[in-house]
C-alpha cells in the first residue's frame, strides 16, 4: 500500500485500487445502475444514487471495521474500471466481490483485483476463509472465483430473492463448518 494524494492505494500490474471516497458516487452509480453489468443479478441493480450512497457508506464502514473492504479500481491512466475487493461477511468469512464496467470485461481485471484482495485478506486475517457468493448462471464471475482458487461448497435457494427459481452458489478456499455455511447463505 502507498499513499497518493492523501489516499491509501494498492497498485497491481495494471490497476490502482483504493478505498472508496464520497466523491466516487457518480462513477459508482453509473456502474451500479448499468443494466448490462447487473444482468446476472438484476435485484442488485441501483435505480437511484441514494442506493449507491448507502452502499458506499457500508463499504467505508467495512474498511474501518475490518481494515479492508471494497476498492475502487482505476486503470493506471486513471480510467474508472469498476470495483472489487473483500470484506468480512457476518463475522464468519471474507467475501470476495468485483464488478467492472462492460468496456473492461475480458481483460483479466477481475482476476487481478481478486488476487490483490485474497493477498490482503490473508495478511490481515488468515484464520478466515475467503468466500464468494454468486447467482447460478453468472458464468463470468464463477470462472473468476474458480481461477482464484475457490471451490463450490454449497448450492441452494437464494434466500430473500422473489424469484423462487434463483439459485445461489457459495465458493470458498477451504471447507467450512456447517454453521458458517448457514450464516453465509440464510439471511
Amino acid at each position: 500500500m502507498r499513499t497518493v494524494k492523501g489516499r491509501m492505494e494498492r497498485v497491481t500490474q495494471r490497476l490502482r485500487l483504493r478505498k472508496p471516497e464520497p466523491d466516487d458516487l457518480d462513477a459508482l452509480f453509473a456502474l451500479y445502475s448499468d443494466p448490462q453489468v447487473w444482468a446476472p443479478d438484476p435485484l442488485s441493480r441501483h435505480s437511484a444514487p441514494a442506493q449507491t450512497a448507502r452502499t458506499l457508506d457500508i463499504w467505508r464502514a467495512a474498511w474501518e471495521r475490518d481494515g479492508l473492504g471494497m476498492w475502487v479500481a482505476h486503470e493506471l491512466d486513471g480510467a474508472f474500471a469498476g470495483i472489487g475487493g473483500c470484506f468480512i461477511r457476518y463475522g464468519a468469512a471474507w467475501n470476495l466481490g468485483f464488478r467492472l464496467l462492460p468496456a473492461f470485461w475480458g481483460r483479466g481485471y477481475a482476476q487481478e483485483i481478486s488476487a490483490a484482495a485474497i493477498g490482503a485478506a490473508a495478511a490481515l486475517r488468515p484464520d478466515l476463509a475467503m468466500t464468494a457468493y454468486l447467482l447460478e448462471g453468472n458464468d463470468r464471475s464463477q470462472h473468476t472465483v474458480e481461477r482464484a482458487g475457490l471451490h463450490r461448497i454449497w448450492r441452494g435457494p437464494d434466500a430473500g430473492n422473489p424469484d423462487p427459481s434463483a439459485i445461489r452458489l457459495l465458493f470458498a478456499d477451504r471447507p467450512l463448518p456447517i454453521d458458517v455455511i448457514r450464516a453465509l447463505t440464510a439471511f
